[in-house]
């Protein structure tokens, strides 16, 4: 499905380098297309605001050819920016207020970088709970990514994140739970995904909550959950978003810190993800510098894209079929809130 540029948002001429479909709005005026309107809540910290917002514009573009998507980043104004990131935001992102009176067919969350454990004592813990509850009546479904996912287990459904000891970061096998689902249809039964988090919500909490587990992996857990309704919440504890070169981004930043005296050890590599070859070159690196992040995407393997692909283009035909042509209202007319796909008739 073609991305529209509708506003000046640098991140299209980015895609449009990359040789992504991308229209103007004159010619997608001068189609006979429907439009779907998708918010983006970006709550990455100001040196990865642009990358996220990317990898999600990147994954609604390719995943089919149903509509034009119209894609709204917002943030909250209670997280804590720069000079530089508040400037951007205030030439490219919409408010939460104008995307509330306007209306959204859907809505996407990304995870944030935090500074405690108590997901309470963050800066977004309340106005993302706002955004969650308008969300939640006036939205078709929101995907929650990563971090996102648990704070709304928590505040939604009472289910606290647990701390793992260390982190989890890597590249993992998972396997498909429910096959019957409508939003793994088309999907291998077993696919790679990538996980980058501290802490988690177990199976059990999951299953506390009435959400349907989608896909889990014996190493890292559940990745993909549903609200019990099967639709209005999609909850990611993984990364399907993450371009080839993520976590190798992540790995010299945490190298970075280590270098600088802030880390007593030497990150451990992501699982599954460098070969022995990159190994090699990394053992061989004398800093975090000296790792060409051109040099080391044209090696590494992607084994993850053509899952999040279908899983995300499943999610936008669902929302095609069951969202009302009107985006101010939630759903079109006989569609059950609390079984928007019909999966209990």
């Amino acid at each position: 499905m073609p991305l529209v540029a509708h506003n000046n948002l640098p991140s299209f001429d980015r895609l449009r380098a990359e040789g992504r479909t991308v229209l103007n709005p004159q010619r997608a005026n001068s189609q006979e297309i429907r439009e779907m309107h998708i918010g983006l809540l970006n709550m990455m910290p100001d040196k990865a605001l642009e990358a996220t917002e990317r990898q999600f514009l990147r994954l609604i573009g390719e995943s089919n050819q149903i509509a034009q998507f119209y894609v709204h980043p917002f943030t909250l104004p209670q997280l804590e920016r720069g000079d530089d990131a508040k400037a951007y935001i205030d030439e490219h992102y919409d408010t939460f207020e104008d995307l509330k009176e306007q209306g959204l067919d859907a809505l996407i969350i990304t995870g944030a970088n935090v500074g405690q454990a108590d997901l309470t004592c963050e800066p977004f813990w309340e106005p993302l709970q706002e955004v969650m509850d308008w969300a939640w009546n006036h939205v078709a479904s929101t995907i929650c990514s990563c971090l996102a996912t648990h704070a709304v287990m928590q505040f939604k459904y009472g289910q606290a994140r647990e701390a793992r000891g260390e982190k989890l970061w890597g590249v993992y096998k998972h396997r498909v739970t429910d096959r019957g689902h409508p939003l793994v249809k088309g999907m291998n039964t077993s696919f790679d995904a990538p996980h980058s988090r501290f802490n988690r919500i177990s199976t059990a909490q999951f299953a506390e909550a009435n959400m349907k587990v989608l896909a889990e992996s014996d190493v890292a857990g559940v990745h993909m959950a549903v609200s019990p309704d099967g639709f209005r919440l999609l909850c990611f504890q993984g990364h399907p978003e993450y371009d080839t070169i993520s976590l190798h981004k992540e790995y010299k930043r945490e190298l970075a810190r280590y270098e600088a005296g802030e880390l007593s050890n030497k990150p451990p590599y992501p699982e599954a993800y460098y070969d022995a070859d990159l190994i090699a070159r990394l053992d061989a690196a004398q800093s975090c510098d000296a790792m060409n992040d051109s040099d080391f995407e044209d090696l590494l393997e992607n084994t993850w894209r053509d899952s999040a692909r279908t899983v995300i283009g499943n999610w936008v035909g669902q929302v095609y079929q069951t969202t009302n042509v009107d985006r101010t209202k939630q759903f079109m007319d006989g569609v059950d809130p609390d079984d928007p796909l019909g999966l209990k008739a």
